[in-house]
């Protein structure tokens, strides 16, 4: 029966353990070590060592407060008074760890896995009007199924509706709003008209346009590039200041880990994990799996986590992407900070405390850090040396120079350090934005908030197929597509919010990139015809200054991409990696067919996300047990 009397109990829940058998004296005090080390519960240090089962240790705390225990719950959430909910929320619930059961005489009936709270108590006497609260313990797990239950529909919408609700235009809900279309409709049947009456002219202004926003970017990445390899000297946190940190003093950390068909790969994340130089009990790791993904629940399950570990299975709708699911995994976390690591990730040991330091030392205007990231497979094939360049030096010298000049900073899509409060209040990921983590980074920046880098690398698994690479690379130029269009919806009033300086980063780094990819293929078929033919048909759109920038953009361009690819593999010492980096331009051949098949899934099917193969790699895995960077 659910409010089955227990004995009183005294004793302290450790020896309460020992008494009933379930640890040795030497666990105990291994437990006790750790948790003076680390200033967390008792309770949870053993589970986490893995002396206890969580749900042994929930029936032990019960009896330690003379509280009764239910762990049959499956048809609790039929029996709980909706009456009561109507006077809190969700969110409510799953920070204070209790839910409102029933109203018995004027008590209170409550279920809770954080038994005893006065904090919580208070709050639930004052807004329910009682005097007596009555406890019922049930597991944390259980309770989060419980509300999961009830509140399934409301988490659901608010995961994929939440942010367009909140704010429609910041969503990618809507490829193109009302006025962008009329926009865009007036404009084309200008410039039709301009063709119809001045073709050349025509083509010869869109010829010197492009050369100018050409230049322009290659202007822009080269400065942002050169004060990035400036910063190279600088550490943002050492190891001093690592090993100095008091770990009594370290807040909760959530971990959100997103998969979809990974039981491949999901044991080096939980290898990985389990070497996260952080107390194991101030981690709260969130694995979010889709309904129908039986085999990566199976897998993780065989991996055996520890207590710190809680699986959540989002409800099967649309659309079907990971920021849906994260945004989902949002509303049960624990932690003061929160990082998303995909399923193949591997961490450097000290990230956690590197990003807890930052906060300390950023102040409250940072929303985010984030973490470098580089590949595991580098020397797989000739792809993944061309990948491990471009992310050597996007993440070790682009993103740091775009934090020292204090520009609109794209997060990548893994290893993103938030401060969950600033998070919940931006309203999380936009599930309808096929690169949510760039979009996130534009918004952040957009509301004022800043986002830093991290001294500190995440080794993932590079595509090695260029299938899959195409698959994968489609599904980032669509996103920076979208991106872009959302945030050209009201320019002025977004130059007032980001300043001149954000605005044209943005433009620059979101809209050049897929540019760039679309417009290479038309340019290098241009010069290349002109090479083979001779022909004097360019001449009127080529006038001697317009030839001469666009040879500039050409060889210059080219040798800009290949000198700092080059120039990347000097931070981590891939010095074998040097003569692949001549091989650039032809490796942007791969980016211009995925921004084309981008372009069209944009009108054809703006959300699909495409899922990135994992677990392919033909090289042995090795989890990371020490600083590489």
């Amino acid at each position: 029966m659910l409010y089955a009397s227990v004995a009183d109990a005294t004793q302290k829940i450790g020896d309460l353990f020992i008494s009933r058998g379930m640890i040795t004296p030497d666990q105990l005090a291994k437990a006790i070590a750790y948790q003076e080390t680390t200033q967390g519960r008792i309770g949870w240090a053993l589970i986490t060592l893995g002396y206890v089962s969580r749900i042994d240790f929930f029936r032990v705390l019960s009896d330690h407060f003379g509280l009764p225990f239910q762990s049959n719950v499956d048809n609790i959430h039929n029996e709980v008074d909706y009456s009561l909910l109507s006077l809190v929320n969700h969110g409510e619930i799953i920070e204070s760890q209790t839910l409102p059961y029933q109203l018995k005489e004027g008590r209170l009936v409550v279920l809770t896995a954080s038994p005893n709270n006065e904090e919580v108590l208070a709050f639930l006497k004052t807004r329910f009007g009682v005097d007596e609260v009555l406890q019922v313990v049930i597991t944390d797990l259980d309770l989060t199924r419980i509300t999961e239950s009830l509140y399934r529909d409301i988490l659901l919408e608010d995961s994929v509706y939440g942010l367009f609700f909140r704010k429609p235009e910041e969503s990618a809900y809507s490829v193109f709003i009302g006025k962008q279309v009329s926009f865009l409709g007036l404009l084309f049947f200008g410039l039709l008209c301009w063709i119809y009456f001045s073709a050349i002219s025509f083509i010869l202004a869109l010829n010197i346009t492009i050369q100018l926003f050409y230049t322009m970017i290659f202007a822009f990445k080269l400065l942002v590039s050169v004060v990035g390899i400036s910063r190279e000297r600088h550490e943002v946190v050492t190891d001093e200041e690592v090993a100095a940190l008091d770990e009594a003093s370290l807040p909760v950390y959530s971990v959100l880990v997103p998969v979809y068909k990974e039981p491949e790969v999901i044991g080096i994340l939980m290898d990985s994990l389990k070497k996260i130089d952080y107390p194991q009990n101030k981690l709260d790791i969130i694995l979010l799996l889709e309904s129908d993904d039986h085999e990566t629940l199976a897998a993780a399950r065989a991996n055996k986590p520890p207590g710190n570990w809680r699986f959540l299975v989002v409800p099967d709708s649309l659309p079907r992407t990971k920021p849906k699911a994260c945004n989902y995994g949002l509303s049960f976390t624990r932690g003061k900070y929160l990082v998303i690591y995909d399923a193949e990730d591997m961490p450097e040991p000290s990230q956690l405390k590197k990003t807890v330091i930052l906060f300390q030392k950023g102040g409250p205007q940072y929303i985010c850090y984030q973490g470098a990231l580089n590949y595991f497979n580098q020397r797989e094939n000739l792809l993944t040396r061309l990948f491990t360049l471009e992310y050597s030096h996007w993440f070790d010298y682009l993103l740091p120079g775009m934090d020292r000049l204090r520009l609109v900073i794209p997060l990548g899509g893994t290893s993103n350090h938030f401060d969950t409060e600033k998070l919940k209040h931006l309203g999380g990921w936009d599930p309808f934005n096929t690169t949510e983590d760039a979009d996130l980074g534009i918004r952040a920046y957009a509301e004022g908030y800043r986002v830093g880098v991290l001294n500190s690398t995440t080794y993932e698994e590079s595509n090695a197929k260029v299938g899959s690479f195409i698959k994968q690379r489609s599904r980032w130029i669509k996103g920076y597509m979208q991106t872009w269009v959302v945030y050209s919806r009201h320019p002025i009033q977004l130059i007032k919010a980001m300043g001149l300086k954000g605005w044209l980063s943005l433009n620059l780094f979101i809209g050049g990139t897929p540019f760039a990819a679309l417009i290479n293929p038309i340019t290098w078929a241009g010069f290349l015809i002109w090479l083979v033919t001779d022909t004097i048909l360019f001449e009127a759109i080529f006038p001697p200054t317009v030839l001469y920038l666009s040879l500039f953009n050409l060889l210059f361009g080219n040798f800009l991409g290949i000198y700092l690819n080059m120039f990347a593999v000097f931070k981590r010492k891939e010095y074998s990696l040097l003569p692949y980096a001549i091989l650039t331009p032809f490796y942007s051949i791969l980016h211009s067919i995925a921004a084309y098949k981008a372009l069209y899934q944009l009108f054809s099917q703006p959300f699909y996300w495409e899922k990135t193969q994992h677990g392919v790699t033909k090289l042995k895995i090795q989890t990371q047990t020490a600083e590489n960077v």
